[in-house]
């Protein structure tokens, strides 16, 4: 049916031109000029997605998008974080990570906090830890995301964002999903090695939800369960994301989308499967979204809440989903900035910790 509607709006796009030229209103070269035009975005564009993987995957991780310009991410001091340690890790790939680790706001003012041992020493003293895995597009400098580290830093977390390769300061590898969990799962075995047992949770934002999901699905296999996985403005895979993506609208009634837009990423491996993923996560979820992201849109973080709830094993962890009303225009990434969150965050980081 949707296959015989996609015929039909063609049909009309293109009967309109013709009406017009034989109405006289348009001359036969506007006509050859739409016509082509036609053909060009709805026939070419289609196939030269389809089969071009680096345009499939640069539009998917938005890499080249790079802002704040210019960033220095040696002196985090200058975007607002205090207690900032920035440095690198070299992943057993020879990727090299850019990685910043923001302090609880309780030692800002030791007079130690110039000493690298210091941070290392404090990372281990309790305190619940925060791993950030962030979105498409920018770096772990985004304003955004420094927003969120502030909040996690006075409420008493530790915070760990990292760039994946080919973000930020990162080494310049070209991105794929296999890639960007690969450097997740190394920052995960880092930091879980110096936290000494205490409360560790994994946020992730957009993009990144899908990528967390998919790290800890691989750390479920070999026994470790981090205490919690947030997942703000996630969707519930790759395929359904494409096709309620604003950019999507205008190609969306084609007969040939699915062939050439949603099916072929999965092709090249660009799943992004997060529903498959929190099925066999054991840990608590806890599952973010505001009602007016134009980016991804509500009802796939509420799909994703449903099959989830559905589909994961009783003895798993319980998994919540906080809305944040549309009127206070949060859209696709300032739930930061939402006067509720801090409360959302004591309660439940304090509930799985305990339970």
């Amino acid at each position: 049916m949707s296959c015989v509607r996609g015929i039909l709006v063609l049909f009309t796009i293109g009967s309109v031109p013709i009406i017009l030229w034989l109405s006289g209103i348009i001359l036969l070269g506007s006509l050859k000029t739409t016509i082509f035009a036609l053909v060009v975005i709805f026939g070419v564009v289609p196939i030269i997605f389809r089969y071009t993987y680096p345009i499939q995957r640069s539009l998917i991780f938005l890499n080249f998008v790079n802002y704040p310009a210019l960033t220095q991410f040696q002196t985090p001091q200058k975007y607002g974080l205090k207690g900032t340690r920035n440095f690198h890790i070299t992943t057993d790939e020879s990727i090299r990570l850019g990685i910043w680790h923001v302090l609880p706001s309780k030692f800002h003012n030791s007079s130690e906090i110039e000493e690298e041992g210091f941070f290392l020493t404090a990372l281990g003293s309790g305190d619940p830890v925060v791993v950030y895995m962030h979105g498409n597009s920018g770096s772990r400098a985004s304003t955004h995301r420094i927003e969120l580290y502030q909040l996690l830093s006075n409420l008493g977390y530790h915070v760990i964002a990292f760039d994946y390769r080919s973000y930020g300061d990162s080494t310049n590898e070209s991105p794929s999903e296999q890639g960007v969990v690969s450097d997740s799962l190394f920052v995960l075995s880092w930091t879980v090695e110096r936290v000494k047992g205490a409360p560790l949770f994994v946020w992730g934002h957009s993009l990144g939800t899908s990528v967390s999901s998919h790290s800890l699905d691989i750390l479920s296999q070999k026994g470790l369960h981090p205490t919690g996985l947030i997942l703000e403005a996630p969707f519930n895979n790759m395929r359904d994301e494409i096709r309620e993506h604003p950019l999507a609208r205008v190609f969306r009634f084609l007969p040939w989308f699915d062939f050439c837009f949603a099916d072929s990423v999965g092709e090249n491996n660009l799943l992004f499967e997060t529903d498959k993923h929190l099925r066999n996560i054991r840990s608590r979820v806890l599952i973010l979204h505001a009602e007016d992201d134009k980016i991804i849109p509500f009802k796939l973080a509420k799909k994703l809440y449903e099959s989830t709830v559905q589909g994961r094993s009783p003895h798993f962890g319980k998994v919540k989903f906080v809305k944040f009303e549309g009127k206070w225009g949060h859209g696709h990434k300032w739930i930061c900035r939402s006067p509720d969150l801090p409360n959302v965050i004591r309660y439940l980081f304090i509930l799985y910790t305990l339970t």
